[in-house]
């Protein structure tokens, strides 16, 4: 295995560098790739750890054992700067892979996305509107700002796009995955806690159901009595050989 770390892939004037890590298999490319976005509410989270319900460097292991090279990167938090400057960083993340490829063994035909939570609306976006990505997972993500307590200035989705979702509602649209499904839709698997009580099951549902009547490729695995993270699931290694799986069906 080839690995890059520390990689700054943006430096915007005013706040802290960018960083990217990626790991390569070794052996004869180009890979696939699949991008892992982390969660944290937009407030916190690093691109180096998966949740504590999640064995350390799984996900990571798991990609490489299948033969995918995994970047995992950071983006700004909500503290640092509104959306959509989180998902323009995401995009620049997977730019500058696109352009590396050539040096890094990449197939930038087989790019995937993969998300936790916040990390999770965030694939779930640059899915929807990037128009190269290939496949997207996304873990428990937050889908549509608009019914998640919508008067609240104090909460997560509030403060990632600068105020109550009621009161700036094109923004929360335009930060919402339901807003952008079509039929051009990459591949869709969406995993969620049926006990989620932080975002619940329906952020994912409402979106498979949307994907599926646009036409769009929706996969949608409900896991029963589980909680945010998967607290409560004593089988976190197969939703990851699960997602693994469509990743490396997709990204063939």
């Amino acid at each position: 295995m080839h690995e890059y770390k520390d990689v700054v892939y943006a430096q915007l004037p005013g706040f802290r560098p960018l960083l990217l890590d990626l790991r390569v298999p070794s052996g004869d490319g180009p890979f696939p790739l699949a991008v892992w976005i982390h969660g944290g509410a937009f407030l916190f989270g690093d691109r180096r750890f998966l949740p504590d319900t999640v064995p350390p460097g799984s996900v990571f292991d798991a990609l490489i054992e299948a033969g995918i090279a995994v970047a995992t990167i950071d983006y700004r938090f909500s503290g640092e700067a509104v959306f959509p400057a989180q998902l323009d960083d995401v995009k620049a993340a997977l730019a500058y892979l696109r352009a590396s490829a050539e040096d890094c063994n990449l197939d930038t035909g087989r790019i995937g996305v993969w998300g936790e939570s916040a990390g999770g609306h965030l694939a779930a976006l640059a899915g929807l509107t990037d128009g190269a990505i290939a496949a997207v997972v996304a873990w428990y993500p937050l889908t549509d700002l608009s019914v998640l307590d919508p008067h609240d200035p104090e909460t997560p989705m509030a403060k990632l796009i600068g105020g109550a979702p009621a009161e700036l509602p094109a923004l929360a649209a335009q930060a919402s995955p339901v807003s952008h499904v079509s039929a051009a839709a990459p591949p869709f698997l969406l995993v969620h806690g049926t006990a989620d009580d932080v975002l619940p099951l329906s952020q994912s549902e409402v979106l498979h159901e949307l994907l599926t009547a646009a036409g769009a490729n929706s996969t949608f695995l409900p896991v029963e009595g589980a909680d945010h993270t998967f607290e409560g699931h004593d089988d976190i290694a197969g939703l990851i050989a699960a997602s693994v799986a469509f990743l490396a069906k997709a990204l063939t």
